[in-house]
């Protein structure tokens, strides 16, 4: 298939079978990218949650585990502070160097040392006496020195419960330090360094191999640190500032990389421990995984798109085929193919509905053949037919000739009123005229009756405004009332007949009304001329026509309205609506 005709097929605006393919498509499309968005967004969230998890049991082991080591240095601490020798020795006015002083010296040493054996992380335990004796075991060196140094200064302000203090020097520890009392009065201080390294190895936790890990105690300096830190020392105390101690995990922008953060503080040291994830690597197993579904779903998507094109093509080959043939008959070629649908869905209705519509059309088409004939047979006939009239028209206006020629002036009248009458009647096809010619066809019909009976008929015409002369009316709208007065009102009547026409507006409305002084109708009389046909013979049309005429054309409340006396006269009144030419043209 070449790629125009595919093109041809899938296009949505040319082929239904394009519509269900674009339309299967965008909604496969959009059902394959909401779940794998959904799932690599749970998955990504499942993901982000199991290190939050980890990392705060991470740092919840690691705090217990210092914790612990510190609650030991603290049993220690108060073994030395209650320990009678130890209070003894400061007591004593023993002075260096002295044999006494070598012999308490001994004692304190001896009983240091079986205190911290077996305990590789405690470096170095000092007892210092305000009077300046200081004992201790372990290492680095210690002196009478240390009274006068800042750290003793901190753990004195703080010894009254436990102290602490990150020695930073040579050899970097933490400070655990408790007041020793006699009689409540301060005689020194015992110090237990823990090893750094020790605090290193509790807390190497390490959830990626770029996340870093900060113990910061209550005075913003750090505890433990990552020997190499991407983040500078002012942006950790100021992350731990804003963050307040709170347990729990957010996610922050720190130099334009996102980090998880999950924080953690000590209840027993009240140090802050905080765990910096960068999220890049954190969901590095969600890329991989993102890339796959994204790789599923391609593929998936492509065997649909395929899938989808074949059924779509199965679904309109008997679309395709319907419309082959009426593109077969639109051409002008009525025999249908001989492959039939013989499918029970819709298609194969609507084609035994074309096939049955094919056959009429073949019938309609005989039957179009027979009629132009018979047509053109009848236009022959029309036009021999037109002859009539012409000759009629023609010998009137011989009659016509003749009678003057001869001095006979109501054969002229009579013809000159007929040939009017005539031409208006036959010649004028319109179904308006103005209330003008109306009236002039009146005049030439009663011309015409007038020499019919023995008394005269005389005819009045009053206009309340010359103006509603030119206003549209029915075509024969008045002469059949003016007809229908004549004959069946004055004709038997022996006095001189009138017929008054008086023309006015009312209600905005035109009122004609027709009075004659014949002998008028009683009420009988006047609904049966409404129910029958009262055809007269010139006009063909009576009273009730001219009244189902207007009612059909303009509704209620127009139309013929009659009022009667016995023997006295007779009114016919027409209601018509204000017609002006050009709204009758419209």
């Amino acid at each position: 298939m070449k790629f125009s005709s595919l093109k041809k097929l899938i296009s949505p605006t040319v082929s239904i079978q394009g519509k269900i393919f674009v339309a299967f498509s965008l909604v496969t499309l959009l059902g394959i990218v909401a779940v794998t968005s959904i799932v690599y967004l749970y998955m990504r969230e499942t993901v982000k949650n199991n290190a939050i998890k980890s990392v705060t049991e991470s740092i919840r082991q690691a705090d217990e585990s210092l914790n612990l080591r510190l609650e030991e240095v603290s049993r220690l601490n108060t073994v030395v502070a209650t320990n009678k020798t130890v209070l003894d020795t400061l007591l004593s006015k023993t002075e260096e160097p002295s044999y006494e002083w070598f012999q308490e010296q001994k004692r304190i040493e001896e009983f240091l040392s079986a205190l911290i054996a077996y305990k590789p992380y405690i470096s170095r335990v000092a007892v210092i006496g305000l009077n300046e004796k200081v004992f201790f075991v372990g290492s680095p060196w210690l002196d009478k020195n240390i009274l006068f140094t800042p750290m003793m200064d901190d753990l004195l302000q703080n010894g009254s419960g436990h102290a602490y203090f990150h020695q930073t020097g040579f050899n970097n520890s933490i400070v655990t330090g408790r007041e020793l009392r006699y009689n409540r009065n301060l005689i020194g201080m015992v110090m237990f360094d823990l090893n750094d390294e020790i605090v290193r190895k509790i807390y190497d936790v390490k959830p990626t191999s770029d996340s870093m890990l900060y113990v910061v105690d209550r005075k913003n300096e750090f505890i433990y640190q990552p020997s190499t830190s991407a983040l500078g020392r002012e942006t950790i105390i100021k992350l731990n500032q804003e963050l307040n101690g709170t347990d729990g995990s957010v996610e922050r922008i720190i130099n334009q990389t996102s980090y998880l953060v999950v924080m953690r503080k000590s209840e027993y040291t009240g140090w802050s421990t905080l765990a910096l994830v960068p999220m890049k690597s954190l969901l590095t197993e969600t890329a991989r995984i993102r890339h796959m579904l994204a790789t599923v779903a391609i593929i998936v998507f492509i065997i649909i798109v395929i899938g989808t094109l074949q059924v779509s093509s199965r679904m309109t080959r008997n679309i395709r085929r319907l419309r082959s043939m009426m593109m077969h008959v639109m051409e002008g070629n009525m025999s249908l193919p001989t492959v039939e649908i013989h499918s029970k869905d819709e298609i194969g209705q609507l084609y035994q509905v074309f096939k049955s519509m094919v056959e009429q059309l073949k019938r309609l088409l005989e039957g179009i053949m027979t009629t132009e004939k018979e047509k053109r047979e009848a236009e022959l006939a029309v036009l021999q037919a037109q002859i009539r009239p012409h000759f009629l028209y023609n010998t009137l206006n011989t009659v016509k000739y003749l009678a003057k020629l001869n001095g006979v002036p109501n054969i002229v009248e009579v013809s000159e009123s007929l040939i009017e009458l005539m031409r208006g009647v036959l010649g004028n096809t319109n179904e308006f005229l103005t209330l003008q010619e109306e009236l002039q066809y009146v005049r030439s019909y009663v011309t015409i009756e007038k020499y019919k009976y023995v008394e005269p008929v005389h005819l009045m015409i009053e206009v309340e405004n010359d103006e509603l002369l030119q206003l549209s009316v029915l075509k024969l709208m008045l002469q059949p009332i003016v007809e229908n007065a004549i004959i069946h009102g004055l004709s038997a009547s022996e006095c001189e007949g009138e017929v008054l026409i008086r023309i006015y507006e009312e209600s905005k409305e035109l009122r004609i009304d027709v009075r004659d002084n014949g002998r008028g109708m009683s009420k009988d009389q006047i609904k049966a001329l409404f129910e029958a046909n009262t055809n007269t013979r010139f006009s063909g049309m009576g009273v009730r026509n001219v009244h189902e005429r207007i009612v059909r054309l303009f509704g209620e409340p127009y139309g013929v309205f009659l009022d009667s006396e016995p023997d006295a006269y007779t009114t016919v009144q027409i209601r018509f609506p204000m017609i002006t030419r050009s709204e009758q043209e419209g």
